[in-house]
């Protein structure tokens, strides 16, 4: 008889996709119970509106907990829940995270090394990068087409004919070529866009969706020769800063910035500077240093820029992904494989 492993779903789940799982993994006896959970706020909402169990619940959870091998989610989504999560389920061996930025949640929950030797943590690295690409294509046309001057024309009810530049020729720089550099990296290709990837360590296999490949130590060289460039890195010890004040000063006039991976990977005083003096000619950013952003940061201000409340990865597709993500890792679990997207517990990504 094949093993068999008890799966918590401890974040919100339209019922057809749980029944989903129970399908498609019948060794998995998988809990769940939903007025256990915060109520989502709107599609494939993994945080949930604020929500204080009863005690009454609390037990109810923590009795779940106590047989669960497997858990998906984290109820609010947070690092002390996640912490509390762990600690208070023993016979935990995996849990499958919601979002990319899941090994960032393990890291800001401080867990101690005996627990992340005990407990295996998988990340969701790669589901966002069909809706993240769309999105990036979205900055790119917007500010090229100078969607803003449409919006203030129309509030004047002005008629004036110009000519426009065109998206295809230009030449795109995408940074980090991950599943969503590669993402937009097709979408950009397939538009007629010149596109030169950057990786720490580039190889042939890269050369799929772009033109050219270059390292992170080339980004000096690199950028000066680009119309646009499209920041897709992960948030590491190793990417925070990486597009410096240098870099952004080294983007040619009227060029184009957005970023839709983590806002500590570029100077964001820096990318003020060069946005209020016009040199570029847009910035379209779901991601910044601090979030929420701050009401008196100057990107609310200025006309161009298209902020974006980390929401950009947000697809009302997103728990499809999930579960089918957490299908595969289930086999891959009982058959004692790999899990995909594993996350390491050194570099927390």
């Amino acid at each position: 008889m094949s093993r068999r492993t008890t799966v918590l779903v401890a974040t919100p789940l339209e019922p057809e996709l749980v029944d989903r799982i129970r399908e498609q993994v019948p060794q998995a006896d998988v809990l769940f119970e939903p007025d256990l959970l915060p109520v989502p706020r709107y599609p494939s909402d993994h945080a949930g509106a604020p929500f204080e169990p009863t005690g009454e619940q609390r037990e109810r959870f923590d009795s779940l907990l106590s047989v669960a091998e497997v858990v998906l989610g984290v109820p609010g989504e947070k690092p002390d829940s996640l912490r509390s999560l762990v600690e208070r389920a023993p016979r935990l061996r995996w849990l499958q995270g919601t979002a990319a930025g899941a090994g960032q949640q393990v890291k800001a929950a401080g867990l101690d090394a005996a627990t992340l030797s005990r407990v295996r943590f998988t990340s969701s690295v790669g589901i966002h990068a069909t809706q993240l690409a769309e999105w990036a294509v979205l900055g790119l046309l917007y500010f090229l087409k100078d969607v803003p001057r449409l919006v203030r024309d129309k509030a004047d009810r002005a008629w004036p004919h110009y000519a426009l530049p065109e998206l295809c020729g230009r030449r795109v720089l995408v940074v980090g070529l991950g599943r969503i550099g590669q993402e937009v990296a097709r979408d950009c290709r397939a538009l007629g866009m010149r596109v030169t990837g950057v990786r720490r360590r580039p190889s042939a296999g890269d050369l799929d969706h772009v033109d050219a490949m270059a390292s992170v130590d080339e980004l000096a060289t690199v950028v000066p020769r680009c119309d646009a460039v499209v920041l897709a890195l992960p948030a590491t010890a190793g990417t925070d800063g990486m597009f410096s004040a240098e870099l952004v000063e080294a983007m040619p006039d009227g060029a184009i910035l957005v970023n839709v991976g983590r806002g500590t990977t570029v100077d964001e005083e820096a990318l003020v500077e060069a946005l209020r003096s016009h040199r570029l000619a847009g910035a379209a950013l779901d991601v910044f240093a601090t979030e929420p952003l701050p009401a008196e940061s100057p990107l609310w201000e200025l006309d161009n820029v298209l902020v974006s409340p980390h929401t950009a990865a947000l697809s009302e597709r997103e728990n499809e992904r999930i579960v089918d993500l957490l299908i595969e890792n289930l086999h891959r679990f009982l058959d004692d494989r790999p899990l995909v997207n594993l996350v390491d517990v050194e570099q927390f990504y």
